[in-house]
């Protein structure tokens, strides 16, 4: 083999290794850079304000959270627990088992949410909200877990997630806007 069939081979092999670096960097930036996935929650329908006021029980609402994973690879996330606070103070909890969440699609899971009744009454501003008209709660939960792409790359991930709860008295319903934030 002479000198410039080694040259232009290894000139081929080069540019060859430049474009495979090039995709390789371009997917990583675009496609497969980690997204943050939607949570959608939905409390409770029906909610009895004057439930709060026997304080021997815990109160337990069921809850929908809906995860919609953007990205191209799997999310999955292990055991948690999720902490629901009136103004600051915690006054309830609803577990969140570990699920898997493909890539590009939703799944549904329901939670059941364990109000303290007593924690709330002890506070002086529940009365007022209740008042109002309003009764605002905020969930929060921290999801650890891993981002699995294409079966090969493995990332552990950890999901923050709070949900601001306005629950009407007078209508018996409840609305929650969320956010949620991936931290790879």
């Amino acid at each position: 083999m002479g000198v410039g069939k080694k040259k232009l081979c290894c000139g081929v092999t080069s540019i060859f290794i430049v474009i495979i670096v090039i995709v390789i960097l371009t997917l990583a930036f675009t496609i497969f850079k980690p997204r943050d996935p939607i949570i959608t929650l939905y409390p409770g329908s029906n909610i009895e304000v004057t439930s709060f006021l026997n304080p021997t029980h815990n109160i337990t609402l069921d809850s929908i959270i809906t995860i919609e994973n953007p990205n191209y690879g799997v999310f999955r996330y292990k055991n948690t627990t999720s902490s629901v606070t009136f103004r600051g103070k915690v006054v309830g909890e609803a577990p969140i088992m570990d699920i898997y969440v493909p890539p590009r699609k939703k799944r549904n899971m329901t939670s059941p949410v364990a109000i303290m009744p007593v924690r709330l009454m002890q506070d002086p501003h529940f009365w007022i909200d209740v008042a109002a008209g309003t009764l605002n709660l905020t969930s929060t939960a921290l999801m650890s877990g891993k981002v699995i792409a294409m079966n090969i790359f493995k990332r552990p991930a950890t999901l923050y997630n709070s949900c601001n709860i306005t629950v009407f008295v007078l209508s018996k319903k409840s609305v929650a806007i969320c956010e949620s934030k991936l931290k790879v």
